[in-house]
């Protein structure tokens, strides 16, 4: 791990992911009336009320959560918190209804508007960017067959040290992150580095979790996409390399098997093929 990447903390990497958040999600739920909000709230209170009494929380260990919300809050970690833990039942829930390609979590990570690179280019990378090259073909079609031209596949992904750019210092901005178009068939063709697993940040809040858990904090090696088109519903995945060690113990929960790829040896690297069938958007 080089000297600029061991000034990554949970801290700096959660407060971008908070900023981040605040900024772009909160519109979606404008006018939501006051009785969807009064239903879900005292449910969620209704289980760790329940919680307690089941299992007779002591004052001492009240004290420790809150203690440990706090924490959370002051190291920027929430979104780090809920897209671990939480994310992957509401994306089932959220996506329990298509047809098309299975779809997992977004993570804290994401950043719109990264560099466009046409239906066959590489994404941004440092000229000494470890990892293996990675070469990646696929199809954009609807579920009715239709092949989507101009279907947007955007694409990020950690570097070989487990950061993202925009979130660690010391990484070029756009770094391992960029857009692509499908061309006129519904093809595209992205040159990559194949990414490496990672601990999730382990020094804040959520690490301390962890080691009072007794869990480990790792994700197995991963590449993030947003697959979009006028009409279709978005689609959100990550997707998996074989032969992982936490492919069936993530921290995250995320790993489904239809998001796993299949990579074959090249001269330059790796290939994968791997295309994506959107469901239409439901009126």
């Amino acid at each position: 791990m080089t000297a600029i990447h061991e000034t990554a903390t949970a801290a700096g990497s959660g407060s971008h992911a908070t900023e981040r958040f605040k900024s772009d999600k909160l519109a979606g739920v404008a006018g939501t009336p006051k009785e969807r909000v009064s239903l879900l709230a005292r449910e969620v209170l209704e289980a760790v009320h329940g919680t307690i009494r089941r299992h007779k929380v002591t004052y001492a260990e009240y004290n420790a959560l809150k203690s440990w919300l706090i924490s959370v809050g002051e190291t920027g970690e929430w979104p780090l918190f809920l897209d671990v833990w939480v994310e992957h039942v509401v994306e089932d829930v959220a996506t329990e209804h298509r047809e098309g390609n299975k779809g997992t979590i977004e993570g804290p990570y994401y950043v719109p508007d990264a560099p466009e690179q046409g239906a066959r280019g590489s994404v941004p990378m440092r000229a000494d960017e470890p990892g293996t090259p990675l070469t990646w073909t696929g199809q954009v079609t609807s579920t009715g067959g239709t092949v989507l031209a101009g279907a947007k596949v955007e694409l990020w992904h950690a570097d070989a040290d487990g950061f993202y750019s925009q979130f660690a210092p010391g990484i070029p901005e756009w770094n391992l992150r960029a857009a692509f178009t499908a061309d006129a068939d519904g093809k595209f063709e992205i040159r990559t580095v194949r990414p490496a697993p990672y601990q999730i940040p382990t020094d804040g809040a959520c690490g301390n979790l962890i080691s009072a858990a007794g869990w480990h904090p790792w994700r197995p090696a991963h590449l993030h996409v947003k697959v979009s088109a006028p009409g279709h519903e978005l689609l959100t995945a990550q997707l998996y390399f074989p032969g992982d060690d936490h492919n069936d113990d993530d921290i995250a929960s995320a790993v489904k098997p239809e998001l796993m790829l299949s990579p074959r040896r090249a001269a330059d690297g790796e290939t994968i093929e791997y295309g994506f069938v959107l469901d239409p958007e439901r009126s």
